[in-house]
Order: C-alpha cells, then structure tokens, then sequence
C-alpha cells in the first residue's frame, strides 16, 4: 500500500480528497493535515510515501513546506493539487520535484490518472532496484511512467462542471441548518459566486436542492437553496 498525507486548508476539500485516494486500489490516507506545521509534523512521524499538497495554507505555502521537507531529508513524494495556476507557482514546483500539478476543480478521473502513473513509477523503480540502469531506454521507461492519459469526464456533469465542486456544494448544503443564498455557499467554499451559483442552479434542476425566495424591503427577491433528503 502506498500511503498517503492529504494537505489542504479547507477540511471539507480534504475530506473530499482522502475519499478519492481511498477509491483508488493500492493507496490510503494515513493522515490529513490543514497546515504546513500539521504536515511537516506528520512526515516527520515517518511511513508517509506520497504528499497530496495544497499551495495555499494559512501558515505558508506549499512549494515553502517542500523546500522544508527536503531540508530536513524527507524524500516523501509531492503531488501539487491547488487552485494557483500561475506559472512562476508551476515553475517552482517543477525545480522542487513535484511529480505531478494538478489544478482544483479537478475530477476524480484526473486524481486517479495521476495517482495510476505515480504507482507504475514506483512499480518501475523497485524493478530496477538499485541496479545501474542498463541504458536509455530503462531510463525512458522510468520518465515514461509519470505519463497521463486525458481525463474523461465525469458522467452526468455538463461541461465545465467538476465532481469535487459538485460534492463540495453538496457537502455544505447537507449541513446547512437553514437554507442558504449563492453568496453565502460561495463564502463558505471558496468559490466564486458566480460558480457557486451555476452549479446551485443545475443541483436545483435535478431535484437535489429546494430553492425558496427570500424578500427584502427593496430589489430583487434572494434565491436561497436548501438540501432534499432523500
């Protein structure tokens, strides 16, 4: 088993993430950590293989917390999984020896393809051993093993819709105690309103979601969403 520190500030994205590396054959969640100190803290308790990062955390970023880890000689591997897409954050990561950078909202596809060629990359390591590698094609094969096919997407999501988005509204909506706008569910995920609201609309259509009216004294009436039991 290839074991697994999930790395993410948010603990409902967190949570999120250790169940999809737990559908994964071959890997598990040993510990989550919602901060660079929390996580420095478990590798250093040892028997961690594979670091799921997030960039951004409240005591410092992530790319910070790998140049720390190296510092003080864990070898854990990283796999960057963050909402920074620009490229000085891609670089850095690259010169620090991220694996793999893949950008939230992702599917559970995409994590899965990434999570498949870190396993064929380490299946293909324990085969060499540490043996000399008998030429460049061995070596190819080694650099080969980290890469991934396109994702597919996600079954009954419309275009531009992520799985990890769609369960993160969900999760906030089921346990909500009174019914909440656009605004409120943006503030409370991190997302966009406007985001918040395309995905709020379509879990309204497909009956997950009662949507109630919300009248103020002036303008426009307040949508406001609440989760169906079912």
């Amino acid at each position: 088993m290839i074991d697994v520190l999930v790395v993410d500030d948010d603990y409902r994205v967190a949570e999120i993430n250790a169940k999809y590396v737990g559908k994964v054959p071959g890997f598990r969640v040993t510990a989550r950590a919602h901060s660079a100190a929390q996580a420095l803290a478990a590798v250093e308790r040892g028997s961690i293989d594979l670091v799921l990062l997030d960039h951004y955390l409240p005591d410092g970023t992530g790319l910070e917390l790998v140049h720390r880890m190296r510092q003080h000689g864990h070898s854990a591997d990283v796999i960057m999984i963050t909402a920074a897409g620009d490229v000085t954050t891609v670089q850095q990561a690259m010169r620090l020896g991220a694996l793999h950078y893949l950008v939230k909202p992702f599917t559970f596809a995409a994590l899965r393809g990434r999570l498949d060629s870190y396993a064929a990359l380490r299946r293909t390591m324990e085969r060499v051993g540490g043996r000399q590698v008998t030429g460049q094609e061995q070596v190819d094969r080694i650099f080969g093993a980290l890469r991934t096919a396109p994702a597919p997407s996600v079954p009954g999501l419309p275009s531009g819709h992520s799985e990890p988005t769609n369960e993160l509204i969900c999760e906030v909506l089921h346990h909500a105690d009174h019914p909440l706008s656009a605004h409120e569910v943006a503030a409370q995920t991190g997302l966009s309103r406007s985001t918040a609201q395309r995905y709020l609309r379509r879990l309204e259509q497909s009956g997950r979601l009662r949507l109630s009216l919300k009248y103020g004294d002036t303008g426009r009436p307040e949508h406001r969403y609440a989760w169906v039991s079912p």
